[in-house]
């Protein structure tokens, strides 16, 4: 696989992975609905904060395990391998009928920093590189810079889902409240996972 084909197979995965809801998506509609624009982008921030910080740590950490040892590359595509098969056929089993917003009441503190934690204090988001970021990297590439590289393209991803959340918090929110749209990004992301998990699994190094 060619530099130019990974970048693109990661940015088509990764734009699912991004707009399909979850609790980073939930955070930032629900403080666009009731803190308002600014509070909700700096939210927003904190989040791709918190991607960039576990897509530095799994670059750094892995890149540099991944080149010394095929044992740790074959231990990591097989655990990666069985968390994608488990999320995705779990998405198309039992998919969400509809998307969360706790809270309903206006609340004062630091929008960056709870958006952070949000992110960084959730496991699957580690979990979830640790998974994505290995399959995308081309047999011929340091493993480490790219993996780097594809967790800042993820974070424009993730820039421009929600600046159009914020922009468009009344009709997207409905949007997203709707059983059958969250039904379908479920089993949409859920197919991805199964497909990488697959690939992943047929992967030889």
């Amino acid at each position: 696989m060619s530099v130019e084909a990974a970048l693109i197979a990661f940015v088509a995965a990764a734009t699912l992975v991004t707009i399909a809801p979850g609790l980073d998506t939930a955070l930032v509609l629900r403080t666009a609905a009731v803190e308002g624009p600014r509070d909700a982008g700096l939210a927003a921030l904190g989040i791709i904060c918190g991607c960039l910080a576990w897509g530095a740590s799994v670059a750094l950490g892995l890149g540099m395990l991944l080149a010394a040892s095929q044992l740790a590359y074959d231990a990591l595509k097989w655990a990666g391998c069985a968390y994608l098969l488990w999320l995705g056929v779990k998405l198309l089993w039992k998919p969400r009928s509809q998307l969360e917003f706790a809270g309903s009441g206006r609340a004062a503190g630091n929008w960056w920093a709870r958006g952070f934690l949000n992110n960084l204090l959730n496991p699957k988001a580690g979990v979830f590189y640790v998974s994505f970021l290995p399959q995308f990297v081309p047999a011929h590439v340091a493993a480490g810079p790219f993996m780097l590289l594809l967790a800042v393209v993820h974070g424009l991803l993730c820039v421009l889902w929600y600046a159009l959340l914020i922009s468009a918090t009344t009709p997207l929110k409905r949007w997203l409240q709707r059983q059958a749209v969250v039904r379908w990004i479920d089993r949409a992301t859920g197919a991805v996972f199964v497909g990488f998990g697959v690939r992943l699994a047929l992967d030889r190094r």
